[in-house]
This record gives structure tokens, C-alpha cells and sequence, in this order.
């Protein structure tokens, strides 16, 4: 017996009608150096410049853009340790209700301090003790409001797609994408798009060393759950894949990277030095990738979601001079 995917190409471009006048449309970058560097031609689609700094807004909004008006005039719960807490705050306030959003004690202070200035009212939880879906669920139900999960939904997963879906309308066909894998949404809104549209695309997650939890699952087939990881790229900092992402993703993810920590640093700083741009850990970790060799040879054209910048000064100043 076979089953509906939990997201469909139709649902992406649905997704990207939506968001098309309220999302940006991201640059993609190039550079010579890069590619001399790697061995290919890589399309770098840069999210960090996307509202809110990360590719989390497109998720967010087309999630809560198509709650019933009751549940959306009630309000939107969510939990994050920062970017989709921005982009649920944001696209709260865009479609004129309020947010309330579960972040961790040590969420970095900068995405923390966004997201209450969009108008959300914060919550915080010890990452290291708590069940945060647990936790989030619960708030909802306390205070019955709409909870938009980070990227265990179908319409966040659509969402994502948005990203690579465009990335390929303006480059066209692409032999692998190479895209960082959290708990799974953007990577499996991109895979869906990418082949939907090139069933040959050769579809490349990247973890940090410590998160593990998505290559140990699709190495098992089913979801493994690891301590939860301590690393610098705090956006993958999660413990076991998403339901739903999973479930899609062991079907269209060819392989999964990983990259340490001082890997992801090397990658912020050529980005910064050479592509004149900032990109937070997480958003680095598909360039690390590259840089390092650990996807193995590339094919000839490549692309690569930067999936955020929201970084503050100073972290961006530590973590690029060497300190933890």
C-alpha cells in the first residue's frame, strides 16, 4: 500500500503564490574563488537575507497564513531556539494576531531580543532538561492557541520548499543540493521541489559532528534520538528528526555530511572574507561542507542553501577569532 507524501511540488508552488508578496526573494550568489576552491559551479541561495534573517519565515507564514480565522484570531504558539520564533513572531504580527513562543534559556540574545521585538510574548525552558515539543504542546493547550511547529507540519515543510524552488527557477537544473538538515523541514521541502522537478538531483544534508541524529536515522530507517548535541550551530542543535521530515527525507535524501564546529567557524569567515556576507553556524554549515571535501566530488553545478545570518556582533567576533 503506498501513502500521500505529506508535501507534494503542487503544495510548494501553492506555497510560493502566498508568500509572493510578502516573503523576499533571496539572492544567489557566486564566486570564482569558491568554485576554483571546490571543483564546481556553486549557486549559493542566501536565506540570511530572507525577513527575519533565515529561511524560516517562508515556513512560518504559509502556516499560519492558512489557519481558520477563529483559530488564527485566538492566537499562535510555537517553540524554537530562535529563527522560526522570529519568523511565527513576524508572521503573527503581519497577519494582525499575537505570538507566544517557548525558547531555551541559552537561545542566543540577539534572536531572543528579535523575537520579542516582532511582539511576542517569550517562555523560556532548560533545552538540556525539558521535552520543548512536550512543553510547547502543552502551552497551546493551556492557553488554546494554534501551535506551528518548527518543521513537523506540511504547510512549514511547503514553506521551506519555497527556498530551492526559486533557487532552480532562476539556475535551472542542478546536479546535487546541498542543504543543512535541523529537524528535517528544509530539507525536505527542498528535496521535494528539487526532484520534483530533476528526479536526478543529487540531494546532500549537512549536520554538525554532535547532531548526528538525522544520518544515524537514515543509516537505522528509522528515527534515532542522541543527547541533545552541543555545538555552535544552536539551529541544529536537536535530538531525533522530525516525524514527517523523516518520512520524506529517507525517501529523497541521497547523503548526509557532517562538519565540526571549528569547520563551520572556517566556513562564517571565508564567507565574510570572501563573499562579503554574514552567516550565522548553522546557516554555514552546507559551505563547510564543501570547503572540507566531506561531500566527496562534486558534480559540475551545485547549489547551496545558506539558511540564516542571525548572528550579533559579538558572537560572530568570538566564534571567527577562534573562541568557543
Amino acid at each position: 500500500m503506498t501513502t500521500n507524501p505529506p508535501v507534494t511540488l503542487d503544495a510548494i508552488r501553492d506555497a510560493a503564490a502566498r508568500l509572493k508578496s510578502v516573503a523576499h526573494r533571496t539572492p544567489v550568489l557566486r564566486s570564482r574563488t569558491l568554485d576554483a576552491l571546490v571543483g564546481a559551479e556553486v549557486f549559493l541561495k542566501c536565506e540570511n537575507f530572507q525577513r527575519v534573517g533565515a529561511f524560516k519565515f517562508r515556513g512560518a507564514y504559509n502556516a499560519a497564513s492558512r489557519l481558520a480565522p477563529e483559530q488564527l484570531a485566538r492566537g499562535i504558539a510555537a517553540y524554537s531556539s530562535g529563527n522560526h520564533a522570529q519568523a511565527v513572531a513576524l508572521a503573527a504580527r503581519e497577519l494582525g494576531t499575537t505570538a507566544v513562543i517557548l525558547m531555551p534559556e541559552d537561545a542566543p540574545r540577539s534572536k531572543r531580543d528579535a523575537t520579542a521585538g516582532y511582539g511576542a510574548e517569550i517562555v523560556t525552558y532548560d533545552r538540556y532538561a525539558g521535552d520543548r515539543i512536550a512543553l510547547g504542546e502543552a502551552l497551546a493547550a493551556e492557553r488554546g492557541l494554534a501551535l506551528i511547529p518548527p518543521y513537523d507540519h506540511p504547510d512549514v515543510i511547503a514553506g521551506q520548499g519555497t527556498a530551492a524552488l526559486e533557487l532552480l527557477e532562476e539556475v535551472g537544473e542542478l546536479d546535487a543540493l546541498v542543504t543543512p538538515v535541523g529537524g528535517g523541514g528544509l530539507m525536505a521541502g527542498s528535496a521535494t521541489a528539487a526532484k520534483g522537478l530533476h528526479p536526478g538531483t543529487r540531494m546532500i544534508g549537512v549536520e554538525p559532528e554532535t547532531g548526528d541524529d538525522t544520518k544515524r536515522s537514515l543509516e537505522a530507517g528509522r528515527r534515532i534520538a542522541i543527547p541533545v548535541p552541543r555545538t555552535i550551530a544552536d539551529g541544529q542543535a536537536l535530538d531525533t528528526p522530525g516525524e514527517l521530515t523523516f518520512s520524506v527525507n529517507r525517501r529523497l535524501v541521497d547523503e548526509i555530511a557532517l562538519v565540526g564546529d571549528d569547520e563551520i567557524r572556517d566556513a562564517m569567515r571565508f564567507a565574510f572574507e570572501r563573499l562579503k556576507i554574514v552567516v550565522e553556524p548553522s546557516g554555514a554549515t552546507g559551505l563547510a561542507a564543501l570547503l572540507t571535501g566531506r561531500t566527496g566530488t562534486l558534480p559540475r553545478r551545485v547549489g547551496v542553501i545558506v539558511s540564516g545570518g542571525n548572528i550579533d556582533t559579538e558572537r560572530f567576533a568570538q566564534l571567527c577569532g577562534g573562541a568557543d
